[in-house]
């Protein structure tokens, strides 16, 4: 995973747009934007992960169009730390103008309740813009493990209480949280596995030492299909159509069963609402370009739904942090 400090994307995107909000002065970049002249100056955009992970490629595939949406430079900066705590809170503390925005997650949904203490709250302290994209969450097995569906290792696993293991890139990840959730739908014994990573956990189910996974469909897919890895479901709501076999957990018995790793852009709660509609118009175009698709299809990206209206998005964050809060507080986590 490249570990590259964050950079302004080329000066050719720009259309002129950047020479312009430069030669304003310095006072009138501080006043409140109106949605005619916003943006008159270069956008930030926080991550709160490193370069190269999927909320990074996401933020830069976006920042490309917004910049060409709204025709000035939108900036992805990495803020890294506190499975992405650090990044949130540098956001919650910049001027609710627009001009600083940051890159959310599903993460930041479940840190609301495995943070005893936490330094910004999701729902009150942002302002929801839109989601971005989502990448639902695919169950594999090492070929090797006698289970060929999601039944069997449904059955496999209360028949072995204990003893089949599921790897996870890191405890209270959402991976490590889709497992949570799967034990808790199903009342089955599975003992998780942490790692550093989803790397080293992919490594050690291809080499047998661990049975089980809840991949991101990106890392995971090119194994199963170079039959590496065998599929068993995914935890989307429809199956997905980069791997149309793949049926639901929802379809293979577990109704509603749903998880995907979701990432959504938001500023400062007290960004003008203007400001805010108008970053919501630009993303929803800019999500329509068939360019933009095609690289989610072949990285294995999902678009957001069709309301994708603030509020439409803020109700969803509210639901994954009263969702995740459950399932947290039932398997008594704790960030470590």
């Amino acid at each position: 995973m490249p570990r590259r400090c964050a950079r302004v994307l080329t000066a050719a995107l720009l259309g002129g747009g950047m020479s312009l909000g430069l030669a304003m002065p310095a006072h009138a970049q501080t006043q409140t934007p109106t949605p005619s002249r916003y943006p008159s100056h270069p956008v930030t955009m926080i991550v709160g992960y490193a370069a190269g992970g999927a909320t990074d490629i996401v933020a830069r595939l976006l920042a490309k169009s917004l910049t060409q949406e709204l025709g000035q430079t939108f900036v992805v900066e990495n803020r890294t730390g506190a499975n992405s705590n650090i990044g949130a809170e540098t956001v919650t503390r910049a001027a609710p103008d627009g001009y600083t925005l940051y890159v959310g997650s599903i993460a930041n949904t479940i840190n609301m309740t495995l943070y005893s203490k936490l330094n910004y709250d999701v729902n009150k302290d942002f302002a929801p813009v839109g989601m971005m994209a989502s990448v639902p969450n695919i169950l594999v097995v090492n070929p090797k493990v006698p289970i060929k569906t999601v039944k069997e290792y449904i059955a496999y696993a209360k028949a072995n209480p204990g003893k089949l293991t599921c790897a996870s890139s890191g405890s209270g990840s959402s991976i490590h949280l889709s497992c949570e959730l799967f034990k808790i739908e199903t009342g089955t014994d599975i003992l998780h596995v942490p790692y550093r990573g989803s790397g080293p956990a992919v490594a050690d189910l291809l080499g047998g030492q661990v049975d089980s996974m809840f991949d991101n469909m990106p890392s995971s897919l090119p194994h199963v299909r170079a039959g590496k890895l065998r599929a068993l479901g995914v935890t989307s709501q429809q199956r997905v159509p980069f791997a149309p076999d793949v049926p639901t957990l929802a379809e293979s018995g577990l109704p509603g069963f749903s998880v995907e790793s979701w990432f959504g852009l938001m500023a400062p709660a007290g960004t003008p609402p203007a400001v805010i509609e108008r970053l919501n118009t630009a993303l929803n175009e800019a999500l329509k370009s068939a360019d933009l698709r095609a690289v989610y299809d072949k990285s294995g990206f999902v678009l957001p739904p069709e309301d994708n209206s603030p509020k439409a998005f803020g109700r969803f964050i509210a639901a994954e942090t009263a969702k995740w809060a459950k399932v947290v507080k039932t398997a008594n986590l704790k960030a470590e």
